[in-house]
């Protein structure tokens, strides 16, 4: 039996074209019908970003020059984007950027029981449509619960940061190998695509590099 298809998919949780890239590259494969184990790496846009996290648009315009009608004009096409995809982007002048490195944990520990997607896809959703405290623990255990895992144990993962050491060791696996934004997305162990693609390219990349496995 051969194996499935590889895609390593490097992201944050708080990057709306990670969410718009892994909802497009989903729905391309769903259209090719390519089985394919897609595989959740970490990737910190902000690790330097204070616990108390800051103001979005406050933070886009500092770290990118990004004006308040910039702004306005990328939420718009984000969330027609997220709505076309089926999810919802929520933005408001008063969300923040957090730090992602607790969230990143939380993501690896469930991978450990074979949730990694439904965990990433809570928590794109608990940042973008419910405006939620990713750095928060009793946040992060919320949502956490939401796809039936335990409560106390995600808690206690957080508490005794569990899996600190292999998220920075994977965050570093990927940064020296030239990761240097998100999402990348790696096809086979070969192939880098960095951003969003959209759905058409995506459905042409995996049809040309899953030739080989059927001829």
């Amino acid at each position: 039996m051969e194996d499935k298809f590889r895609i390593d998919f490097v992201s944050d949780v708080v990057c709306p074209w990670c969410i718009i890239g892994l909802r497009q590259l989903e729905r391309a494969l769903d259209e090719t019908g390519i089985s394919a184990q897609i595989r959740f790496h970490p990737f910190e846009l902000n690790p330097q970003m204070a616990p108390e996290g800051e103001n979005l648009r406050e933070h886009l315009a500092a770290k990118y020059g990004t004006t308040p009608e910039d702004s306005r004009k990328a939420r718009q096409r984000l969330t027609a984007l997220g709505t076309d995809l089926g999810f919802t982007f929520n933005y408001a002048d008063d969300m923040r950027m957090v730090n992602t490195f607790r969230a990143h944990q939380i993501v690896h520990w469930a991978g450990t029981r074979g949730r990694a997607h439904d965990m990433k896809m809570a928590l794109f959703g608990a940042f973008f449509t419910d405006r939620r405290d990713l750095n928060d623990p009793k946040v992060l255990a919320e949502y956490v619960s939401k796809i039936g895992l335990d409560h106390q144990e995600a808690l206690a993962v957080l508490n005794d940061a569990q899996f600190a050491q292999a998220v920075r060791e994977n965050e570093q696996f990927w940064t020296s190998r030239g990761i240097q934004g998100v999402p990348a997305i790696i096809f086979k162990e070969k192939y880098l695509l960095s951003g969003a693609q959209g759905v058409e390219n995506y459905r042409s990349i995996l049809t040309e590099l899953a030739e080989p496995q059927t001829a």
